[in-house]
């Protein structure tokens, strides 16, 4: 329960925190993936950061998880870390890291087409149809092979491989809420990591990319870039985030999904070159509309006047959304 009112300052710099580092995460994922190897990198990022983080939780009293709650939980990690995020990274190698973090801000539209092909789903009211319309409109513009609206295009592979990394995150956040997971939020994310992270290593192993690893061509800058992803991109910013939730409002803080995206267009233009052209921001006013126009959304009531089962359903601490 809240005691007391935490310093505005904090929570000021909490949320910058959340949303300029997580933003910053897609940058780090590009110049991490210029000379180490996708999967093997990534994975070492979140068994190292799972395993501290792990660490710190036992240490402060929780319970250890039962074998029962190990299973699940790989689930998660497995659909969020290893198709999610695992994805992303590959994808990083062909695609420019703003167009990567626009691609996977789709992941609500995808919930919300999951939620309502799910059982017992409820037709889709004409706010969340036309936000879903308007999302992957503006998709189809971004990856569109046609010259629109000024310049530029994906490649067609990276951005498949977004779009299932999206497809994949949403799949998992969703088999999350009713998932046996650890009541411990803190304590679930450290299992996600450490079993998202060991099976990103074992398919980079699989796919060969130790045997193509040059250590002495390995840039300064790819070292400094994971290091800034396993201690802020995957400690900092999680710490930020649980504690805003615990202080803020659920609402408040998932601004975050609006904002990341802009955050790494910018970031990936004005520190890495990458184009922002009329294509571009175009593209993102519309996907980041959609997105804003389903958070909104409000299934009808039932007739005794009680949500539906397909309700939107607001941020929860034990639902966290594990970034790239």
């Amino acid at each position: 329960m809240r005691t007391e009112k935490p310093p505005r300052a904090l929570v000021i710099a909490a949320f910058a925190a959340v949303y300029l580092i997580w933003g910053s995460t897609y940058l780090a994922i590009r110049f991490s993936v210029e000379t180490l190897p996708p999967l093997l990198s990534s994975g070492a990022r979140w068994l190292i950061a799972g395993g501290l983080l792990y660490a710190w939780v036992r240490l402060r009293g929780t319970p250890a998880p039962s074998l029962k709650q190990w299973l699940p939980t790989a689930i998660v990690g497995a659909l969020v870390l290893v198709g999610g995020n695992g994805g992303v990274v590959w994808a990083e190698q062909f695609v420019p890291s703003g167009l990567a973090a626009l691609l996977v801000a789709t992941v609500p539209l995808w919930m919300a087409l999951l939620q309502w092909a799910g059982r017992g789903g409820a037709r889709p009211t004409g706010r969340l149809a036309l936000g879903l319309l308007m999302g992957f409109g503006g998709v189809g513009l971004l990856v569109s092979p046609a010259d629109l609206v000024g310049g530029g295009r994906v490649e067609p592979l990276g951005a498949a491989v977004l779009l299932f990394a999206s497809f994949s995150w949403a799949l998992g956040s969703l088999y999350s809420r009713n998932a046996r997971l650890p009541r411990a939020p803190l304590l679930a994310t450290a299992m996600q990591m450490l079993s998202g992270g060991f099976f990103q290593a074992l398919i980079g192993l699989g796919m060969g990319e130790l045997s193509r690893f040059d250590p002495s061509s390995v840039a300064p800058r790819s070292v400094v870039a994971l290091g800034y992803l396993i201690v802020f991109g995957s400690l900092v910013g999680f710490s930020a985030y649980i504690w805003l939730l615990r202080v803020s409002t659920p609402a408040l803080v998932s601004t975050y999904a609006y904002v990341n995206p802009v955050i790494a267009v910018l970031l990936g233009w004005a520190l890495a070159g990458e184009p922002l052209t009329l294509r571009v921001i175009v593209a993102a006013g519309i996907i980041l509309a959609a997105v804003m126009l389903i958070g909104s959304h409000r299934a009808p009531k039932t007739a005794s006047g009680a949500p539906t089962d397909t309700d939107t359903e607001r941020v929860r601490s034990e639902e966290l959304p594990v970034q790239p």
